[in-house]
């Protein structure tokens, strides 16, 4: 294969891999919806090669998951993975909470919060699940343990289509804008450089509350 042809085969899977990403995140899919490869190779106007490696990168995302003669579907997590995703990551957090030194930068948590507010205004949800877990990321971040954040990052990568549905359902039923206000207040909880004080917010933060009704 010619190097100008390995080019458009490597950006027709990131094409691949952006839209069915941005699907999957952003409402256009459910947990355990079926993708059929011919319809997605007609409505992506490319061919099976570039779509199945497309897959297969999304399957190590932990976003859709190969079925032994049935073919991929979106991924479905049983409610009990769920709640122990969860509190793996609560429990990193309040780690990285604890250990954070106080005069830790702010600027990637501000940046996160402008990415979900402006999203928001867009009506963007894949933006804002996007923003919604670099959020998190850089909430760990502060403590400055690399092999922390590198935990807490491969817990995100296995529950962001949940976290993404939850912001989706919280965006129906509750009051506009919620999402964004209840990441203002956590930021301004942080900003203020009192442990314990973010301990509590994070406990109260309603992480999952849309997903399994607590």
């Amino acid at each position: 294969m010619r190097q100008t042809d390995e080019l458009t085969s490597a950006s027709l899977v990131e094409l691949a891999v952006l839209r069915l990403t941005r699907e999957i995140l952003g409402g256009g899919t459910e947990p355990g919806e079926r993708l059929v490869e011919e319809q997605l190779t007609k409505r992506f106007g490319i061919s099976r090669a570039p779509l199945r490696e497309a897959l297969r990168l999304l399957a190590q995302q932990g976003l859709v998951e190969h079925m032994p003669r049935r073919g991929v579907r979106v991924a479905v997590l049983s409610d009990a993975d769920i709640r122990d995703l969860y509190a793996v990551r609560d429990v990193l957090e309040r780690h990285a909470v604890t250990t954070t030194p106080p005069d830790a930068d702010l600027g990637g948590i501000a940046a996160a919060l402008k990415a979900m507010q402006e999203a928001d205004e867009r009506g963007d949800q894949f933006d804002v699940a996007t923003a919604h877990r670099e959020f998190h990321v850089a909430v760990v971040a502060l403590a400055g343990n690399r092999q922390l954040a590198i935990v807490h990052e491969s817990v995100l990568v296995k529950i962001q289509l949940y976290m993404a549905l939850n912001l989706r359902r919280e965006a129906e039923v509750a009051r506009p804008h919620d999402g964004v206000h209840r990441h203002e207040r956590l930021f301004d909880v942080v900003a203020s450089r009192d442990p314990e004080a973010v301990l509590a917010a994070l406990a109260e933060h309603g992480a999952r509350s849309y997903i399994d009704g607590e």
